[in-house]
């Protein structure tokens, strides 16, 4: 068997995806999630211009030495281009293999450690009154673990929360120019500790909760948050701080004792190799799509395990059901599995591009023994919905100094 052809997809049913599709001499296809929210194209052109043509008429099923040949054959290693590129063509590959095999993907993995996929739903609001009311009704609906925002008082356009708009694909898929987002580091530390306190005194402690600062706070400042959220249980705080120098999370974990996540960002398991070491993280953030695909990912999850670090990879609205598929396939494999993100199902013009079978019951997702990954994708239906550019927000100091992510 050989790689006959590889195209590439780009298409915007309310956010842009670059989907990669690996056709062999035998008719079997594989698929795979290239998207890199705000730099689509830059992917695009690193598939096609230096990943694709290495590729024609190599085996798929060397999974193992294409991955290695990408990455290590490259003088230029790393990156979030060539990793989202590396990533799509090895889940593409590993959709070949079960395909072939007539088996999910999550038995070549290894089989499964559990019968579903815990998942955290998103609940946030203007208001705390609006977060409490939406997070009863994430409960109501089955939900067991919830990820908590609110719009900070005074703060305009407070990342992470909707504000009026009530459609994720709305909100990230119209911003031809990136938007600036205000921030207070004093007005948010004075405010988000009573959004918890409120959660508890009105829900329990049943219900895990947990929470995204978005990298906004210096070491200190976290340590500060985290000793103001320990009585109320957090399942972990996710981005307390910029994962550049990771000695800042050594900070946080000798002075607080909250649960602490990250890793949306990392490219390769050397990214998260220190704070796993160290044990200053619980939970290790990192997606299929952006870290390299499930061959890196299987690795990282193992070397994760033997420091007692949970699996939580990203789930959030700019990764595509390929790699959302992908996602439970790892998560019902990898023993040190501990949650995974979820923003729902899409919107109607997603779901006509890409099919699967994936159900939600009860805050836990199964899927159908379905050989490969489990995706189809639509070719015609992507043609109706052109790329739209769109950017991730920036932000702002009160002052105007412009502030990490």
């Amino acid at each position: 068997m050989k790689i006959k052809e590889i195209k590439v997809f780009v298409c915007c049913p309310g956010r842009n995806f670059v989907t990669v599709k690996i056709i062999t001499d035998k008719g079997v296809y594989g698929l795979g999630d290239a998207t890199l929210n705000g730099r689509e194209l830059a992917v695009v052109a690193y598939l096609e211009e230096h990943v694709i043509p290495c590729l024609i008429g190599r085996d798929p099923q060397e999974i193992e030495d294409i991955w290695q040949y990408l990455y290590k054959g490259a003088y230029w290693q790393n990156g979030a281009v060539s990793m989202a590129a590396i990533g799509a063509i090895d889940v593409a590959l590993w959709d070949i293999k079960g395909k072939i095999a007539g088996l999910p993907v999550y038995q070549l993995l290894g089989g499964r450690s559990r019968k579903a996929v815990t998942v955290y739903a998103h609940v946030n609001g203007e208001t705390i009154k609006d977060v409490l009311n939406n997070l009863e009704q994430a409960i109501n609906q089955g939900y067991k673990v919830v990820r908590l925002q609110c719009t900070i008082p005074g703060i305009a356009g407070t990342y992470g929360t909707l504000g009026d708009k009530k459609n994720y694909y709305e909100l990230q898929g119209n911003r031809p120019l990136p938007p600036e987002h205000g921030w207070s580091t004093t007005k948010y530390l004075n405010f988000i500790p009573e959004l918890f306190k409120k959660a508890r005194e009105r829900f329990g402690y049943d219900i895990e909760l947990c929470h995204d600062v978005h990298s906004r706070l210096t070491p200190i400042e976290a340590v500060q948050l985290g000793k103001m959220l320990e009585p109320y249980r957090l399942k972990f705080l996710e981005d307390a701080v910029t994962y550049e120098n990771t000695d800042g999370y050594k900070v946080i974990r000798n002075q607080t004792s909250i649960p602490l996540a990250l890793g949306e960002k990392f490219n390769t398991i050397w990214d998260a190799k220190p704070l796993i070491e160290n044990q200053t993280i619980d939970f290790v953030r990192t997606a299929v799509t952006h870290g390299g695909g499930l061959t890196p990912l299987k690795k990282l999850a193992d070397f994760a395990s033997l420091y007692h670090v949970r699996m939580a990879p990203h789930g959030a609205p700019d990764l595509s059901p390929i790699c959302f598929m992908a996602h439970m396939h790892l998560d019902l494999w990898a023993p040190n599995f501990g949650i995974q993100e979820f923003v729902g199902f899409g919107t109607p013009e997603l779901n006509e591009i890409f099919s699967y079978n994936a159900t939600l019951k009860d805050g836990d997702i199964y899927i159908e023994d379905t050989p490969g990954i489990g995706v189809e994708f639509n070719e015609e239906a992507a043609k109706k919905y052109p790329y739209k550019r769109s950017y991730l927000p920036v932000t702002r100091l009160e002052d105007g100094t412009l502030w990490s992510w």
